[in-house]
């Protein structure tokens, strides 16, 4: 595949009206379901035109734009590891747009989010922890005092308790104690861990057991291209593996969800801590027992 370098963004063009935005949040408007070819202006150079024209045609499921200049400023895609697996080489084209012409993008892998019901608050997140970042002084500066990072925040939840009010996980994990009171689950608390692999994605896990030895379990994969929002990617992985966890605890009352045996949980932790030299941080999570 060409390869090709940053660019300013300039060949990214305003979105043109057509269908009206999903949202406006914090000097951004949010739409969704455009493809890259509405963002270009023309074959990218060090692009082929069998990229283009295969890239061109790929959905980007939110697209964040500037609400003066009408220009992107970042994009969300949700795959499923079905449709990721079976794509590589189509990904692979869309990745190497991006970067010809800068266009920052996070790709969120799961078998459960989807962008219908979750683009909006996923995309107004971002934006929000964006802002948030933006004002706050440079890391490492010994003249400024370092604020509370976004996702430390601690508020009042909707439940009413105090707690990380930017925890996208929150709403799920209030969920998770109000089935646990109706006799829906047999622990109240949703556990989880995350990890960042050396030249690759970071990825989020959350498990809740539901019945005495089985559990209910999501895994979250994400890949920055260029973006960033303050939150560790990591950690946000976490969180939105806990909120998978939630869809399924929104529809438990129709009916039980696929569980994973706690036993079958653990063999497939021991093989992740089993690939720690594989990581890019310290594996933080040694402490957790599947017995």
């Amino acid at each position: 595949m060409t390869s090709t370098g940053p660019d300013d963004g300039s060949r990214l063009r305003p979105l043109a009206a057509g269908r009206g935005p999903l949202s406006e949040r914090g000097g951004h408007v949010v739409h969704t379901a455009r493809r890259l070819g509405e963002l270009v202006s023309g074959r990218p150079p060090g692009i082929t035109g069998h990229q283009w024209s295969t890239a061109g045609r790929a959905t980007l499921d939110v697209v964040v734009c500037d609400g003066g200049t009408r220009r992107p400023v970042f994009a969300v895609e949700f795959t499923t590891p079905a449709a990721a697996a079976a794509a590589q080489r189509e990904i692979r084209m869309r990745d190497a747009v991006y970067a010809a012409v800068g266009l920052a993008v996070l790709r969120i892998q799961s078998a459960t989010l989807r962008p219908g019901p979750h683009a909006r608050r996923v995309a107004e997140y971002l934006i929000d922890a964006r802002g948030y970042t933006a004002g706050m002084p440079e890391p490492g500066d010994p003249e400024a005092e370092q604020p509370v990072g976004f996702r430390d925040i601690v508020g009042r939840l909707p439940d009413g308790r105090s707690g990380h009010v930017n925890d996208l996980g929150a709403i799920a994990r209030a969920a998770a104690v109000e089935a646990y009171v109706a006799r829906q689950l047999v622990d109240p608390i949703v556990r989880g861990l995350h990890v960042r692999w050396t030249n690759g994605p970071v990825e989020g896990w959350a498990w809740a057991e539901v019945r005495p030895g089985r559990c209910l379990v999501e895994r979250v994969l994400l890949w920055e291209h260029r973006f960033s929002c303050g939150v560790d990617a990591a950690r946000l992985a976490g969180d939105l593996a806990v909120t998978a966890i939630g869809e399924h605890l929104r529809r438990i009352d129709a009916g039980e969800p696929d569980l994973v045996p706690r036993r079958d949980l653990g063999r497939d932790f021991d093989r992740l801590r089993s690939r720690r030299g594989e990581m890019a941080h310290q594996f933080d999570f040694d402490h957790l027992t599947f017995d």
